[in-house]
C-alpha cells in the first residue's frame, strides 16, 4: 500500500514515454514531409528520459539514505514529507514508519538489557560469561568481583595469574556440570559451586558461568550428619560399655570379699585385681569421654533475647580479666556502637565466646606481646559480626576446613569438642561461624548473625 502511488507514477511515466517514443518512430518512418514534428517529439523524448533517469536517482538516493541510516542503526533519522516532491512522498513515509518500528524495537532491547543487567547486579550469584574461541568476557556482575575478589578481567585467561586453581576448574568445567571448589579468601576458607552452561548470541559460542557460596548451606548439611552419626556411636559406644565398667566393678568387689582375700591364693590374684582396675578405669574414661560428646546433641532450644553486645563485652571482660592478668595477656575491646544489640541466647553465646578466648589464650602463650581483641560490628549485608582475634601462631591452610569436625583438634590435650559445639550453637542462632588465620599469623573467629 505504502509503494501504490508511487509504482503508478512510474507506470505513467512508462506510458508516456513509450508513446513519445512509439510516435517518433512513425514521424521518422513516413518520410521528409513530417520530419518538422520531429523537432518537437525528440526534444520531448530527450526531456522525459532525463526526467525518467531523474526520477529513479531520487529513488535511488533515498533508499541510499535509509540504508546508510539503518547500516549505522540511526533510527533517529527522519525524512521529510513535506518537502518532498509527490512522487517520493509515499516512500519517504513508509521510511519513516520503517524506523519508527525499529527504533520501538530498539528500545525495547535496551530496556530488556538494562533490566536483566539489573537483576544481574542484585542477585547474590557470581556470573561470568566468555567467548569459547577468544576468551574475551562478556558478563561479569558485581556478585562474581566480590566472591572472587577481582575487580575486572578482560579475558578468561587473565584468571590464570590470579587464581590458577580457579582458572584450571573453570576450563575443565562442561556445560550442565556442577562442581564444588573451595577458595581461601580473606584468610577465610569458601566453597564455591560453580555450574557452567553454553549461549549462542551473534554467531559466537560463549561459555556461562555461574557461582554461588554454599559455604553455609553445607556447613548446615554437615553439621547435622554429624550429629545422626554421634548419635549412632555414643548410643552403641555407651550400650557396649557400661556393662563391661559394671562387671568390672562385681568382679573386684568380690576379689575383695573375706573368703577370697583371706584365702592362701589370695596373694596369687593381685595381678587379675589389677587389671581388672584398669578395665574398670579405662571404660569410665570411655563411658566419661562419650558422655561429653552427647553434649553435641542436648542443645536444641534456644532462649532468645535482645541483648546488648556491650553489656555482653563487659562480663566476658570481668570474668576473664583475672585469667589475662596472671598470662599477662592484653585483652583489647573494641565497639564502635554501644547501642549495638542482637537476638541471642545469651547462656549458649558465653559459652561461645569463652570457649574461643580460651582457645586464643592457648594460642598466644609462647608469644612475647600477647595480645587478644574482642569486637562487633555491622557490616554491609545487615549481618552482625561479632570477632574474637588474636596475634597467636595461627593455622596453616589445610586445617582451615577441618577445625569444627568433631573429634578433631590442633593440641594433643583437646578433646575436639569445643568448636564443633560453637558450630552447633551459631547454626541454631540462624548464623554461622568462620575462621580467618594465616600460619604465624594469628587468627579471628567469625561469629556472623543474619539481620
Amino acid at each position: 500500500m505504502i509503494f501504490k502511488r508511487y509504482e503508478w507514477r512510474l507506470l505513467l511515466r512508462v506510458l508516456i514515454l513509450f508513446v513519445t517514443l512509439t510516435a517518433t518512430s512513425l514521424i521518422a518512418v513516413q518520410g521528409q514531409s513530417y520530419y518538422i514534428y520531429l523537432l518537437i517529439t525528440c526534444p520531448l523524448l530527450v526531456y522525459e528520459l532525463i526526467e525518467m533517469i531523474r526520477f529513479q536517482k531520487k529513488a535511488q538516493d533515498e533508499v541510499s539514505q535509509f540504508v546508510e541510516s539503518i547500516h549505522y542503526r540511526d533510527f533517529s533519522r527522519h525524512f521529510d514529507v513535506r518537502k518532498a516532491p509527490n512522487e517520493l512522498k509515499p516512500l519517504r513515509k513508509g521510511f519513516n514508519e520503517i524506523n519508527t518500528t525499529f527504533k520501538l524495537i530498539s528500545r525495547e532491547r535496551e530496556t530488556q538489557y538494562h533490566y536483566l543487567q539489573k537483576i544481574l547486579e542484585l542477585v547474590d550469584t557470581g556470573i561470568l560469561s566468555y567467548e569459547n574461541e577468544t576468551g574475551e568476557t562478556g558478563w561479569i556482575n558485581e556478585a562474581f568481583k566480590n566472591l572472587i575478589g577481582i575487580p575486572y578481567i578482560k579475558t578468561i585467561y587473565s584468571l590464570e595469574k590470579r587464581e590458577e586453581t580457579l582458572y584450571n576448574e573453570i576450563i575443565k568445567l562442561k556445560p550442565g556440570d556442577s562442581k564444588v571448589v573451595s577458595l581461601t579468601r580473606n584468610q577465610q576458607l569458601i566453597k564455591i559451586l560453580m555450574s557452567a552452561s553454553v549461549l549462542r548470541s551473534d554467531d559466537k559460542i560463549y561459555k556461562l558461568i555461574a557461582f554461588q557460596n554454599v559455604s553455609e548451606a553445607l556447613d548446615e548439611t554437615e553439621s547435622k550428619a554429624w550429629q545422626k552419626l554421634l548419635n549412632v556411636m555414643t548410643h552403641e559406644i555407651m550400650n557396649s560399655v557400661a556393662p563391661i565398667s559394671s562387671l568390672a566393678d562385681t568382679l573386684k568387689n568380690r576379689l575383695q570379699s573375706p573368703e577370697i582375700a583371706n584365702s592362701p591364693v589370695s596373694s596369687q590374684l593381685e595381678d587379675l585385681e589389677l587389671g581388672i582396675d584398669t578395665i574398670k578405669r579405662r571404660s569410665e574414661g570411655l563411658l566419661k569421654f562419650t558422655e561429653s560428646y552427647r553434649n553435641l546433641n542436648k542443645i536444641t532450644k534456644l532462649d532468645l533475647k535482645k541483648i546488648l553486645v556491650r553489656d555482653m563485652f563487659e562480663n566476658l571482660n570481668s570474668l576473664m580479666q583475672p585469667t589475662m592478668e596472671k598470662k599477662h595477656i592484653e585483652l583489647e575491646i573494641v565497639l564502635r556502637d554501644p547501642a549495638l544489640a542482637i537476638e541471642a541466647d545469651i547462656n549458649l553465646l558465653e559459652q561461645v565466646l569463652i570457649n574461643l578466648i580460651v582457645n586464643a589464650i592457648e594460642a598466644v602463650k609462647d608469644k612475647e606481646n600477647p595480645r587478644i581483641s574482642l569486637s562487633a560490628e555491622v557490616q554491609a549485608n545487615n549481618r552482625t559480626v561479632v570477632k574474637v582475634a588474636d596475634n597467636g601462631m595461627g593455622m596453616p591452610t589445610e586445617l582451615l576446613d577441618k577445625i569444627f569436625i568433631p573429634f578433631f583438634s590442633t593440641r594433643k590435650t583437646g578433646s575436639g569438642i569445643g568448636l564443633s559445639l560453637c558450630k552447633q550453637i551459631m547454626l541454631l542462632h540462624k548464623g554461622n561461624i568462620q575462621v580467618q588465620s594465616a600460619d604465624g599469623k594469628g587468627s579471628a573467629f567469625l561469629l556472623q548473625f543474619a539481620g
